[in-house]
């Protein structure tokens, strides 16, 4: 299949992205009957709030992390989405035939709306249109989404569908391939997602020092009463978890060894468990699994020029699919001969 997903540049990447996203696109990656665009979106991280003289520096950090966390220019497409104009304007034909009764329906715009509600710009209400363009552009087959992002590519498929039935059959219908990994929630809010937004205290970055790995799981939100629906992954019969004691399991459950799960699992339902225990294996095992990476990171850091190359080979190729897609769509409403 072709495969197509991006990641916003807005930060470092913390264990919600990796989980969520770039966990599966690696997985991806390595079958080889897979065509996989993998891209930096840029162009999306403008709807937010942003300091423009950190935009830079946030775009080459995370194009030097996904490389560092094993994403190939031998295997993949890597490119920078702004790198790749002719997107923006098949999202303008798209905008010219997406109903705005689609895009009020967004969920994200609403969250959004409400986390920014001083910045309530016209491109958050129309970026899935954008991101309708970011896959179809490169006639993407499949995206690996979590839950929460799976209304986007159903837009992308609506926008398919409009522009087939009105221009003819042109566009394949894209699905989405959901991540195995339910939502990383907040340490410190453990009822809402893990997000930067909410503050550094509540994610844990890849690149985070040991200490910071260790300080940060600490403070992690434990027991506090069960709540409904709160259950570890690996076992129906578990009993029922408060969140910030789910979340530290799903946790050990990727990062930890099934030594760790089962031992802190017999303590938990023996009511013996000690979080302070659990918080210092979960820490060392997350500090050890991300090791490598944060190695990998700081050299290709400090070799620029690496990291440009890769992504720029990968803008050419993007560029040359994206240039054929538009010249047809244009002929096909129209706009040439």
């Amino acid at each position: 299949m072709r495969i197509i997903s991006g990641i916003q540049p807005t930060g470092p990447l913390h264990l919600g992205n990796y989980l969520g996203a770039v966990k599966n696109w690696l997985e991806l990656q390595r079958n080889k009957n897979n065509e996989c665009f993998f891209f930096i979106a840029d162009y999306h991280s403008l709807t937010e709030n942003f300091e423009p003289k950190e935009k830079y520096n946030q775009i080459l950090e995370i194009s030097a992390e996904l490389l560092a966390l094993g994403l190939d220019p031998g295997k993949s497409i890597l490119f920078i989405q702004s790198q790749v104009p002719q997107v923006t304007e098949l999202a303008w034909i798209f905008n010219c035939i997406t109903p705005i009764s689609f895009l009020e329906r967004m969920t994200q715009y609403k969250d959004k709306s409400q986390r920014q509600s001083q910045n309530v710009n016209a491109g958050l209400f129309t970026y899935p249109v954008l991101q309708a363009a970011d896959i179809l552009i490169y006639r993407g087959e499949a995206v690996p989404v979590g839950k929460d992002q799976v209304q986007h590519v159903e837009l992308a498929s609506d926008a398919a569908k409009f522009f087939n039935n009105r221009f003819g059959e042109y566009f394949k219908i894209p699905k989405a391939i959901l991540t195995q990994t339910p939502k990383i929630m907040s340490l410190l809010k453990p009822d809402k997602k893990m997000s930067k937004s909410l503050g550094a205290d509540h994610c844990i970055f890849l690149s985070d020092s040991p200490a910071e790995i260790e300080r940060k799981i600490k403070k992690a939100v434990t027991d506090v009463g069960p709540a409904k629906n709160q259950k570890l992954t690996t076992n129906n019969q578990q009993p029922v978890m408060s969140p910030g004691v789910s979340n530290l399991f799903l946790l050990l459950e990727n990062f930890g060894d099934a030594k760790d799960v089962k031992k802190f699992l017999d303590d938990y339902r023996a009511g013996a468990i000690k979080y302070a225990e659990l918080k210092e294996v979960l820490a060392k095992r997350i500090t050890d699994y991300f090791s490598d990476f944060r190695k990998k990171k700081e050299a290709l850091l400090k070799n620029s020029e690496k990291i440009s190359a890769a992504y720029s080979q990968g803008s050419k190729k993007a560029q040359k699919i994206a240039s054929k897609t538009l010249g047809e769509v244009k002929r096909l409403v129209g706009l040439r001969k």
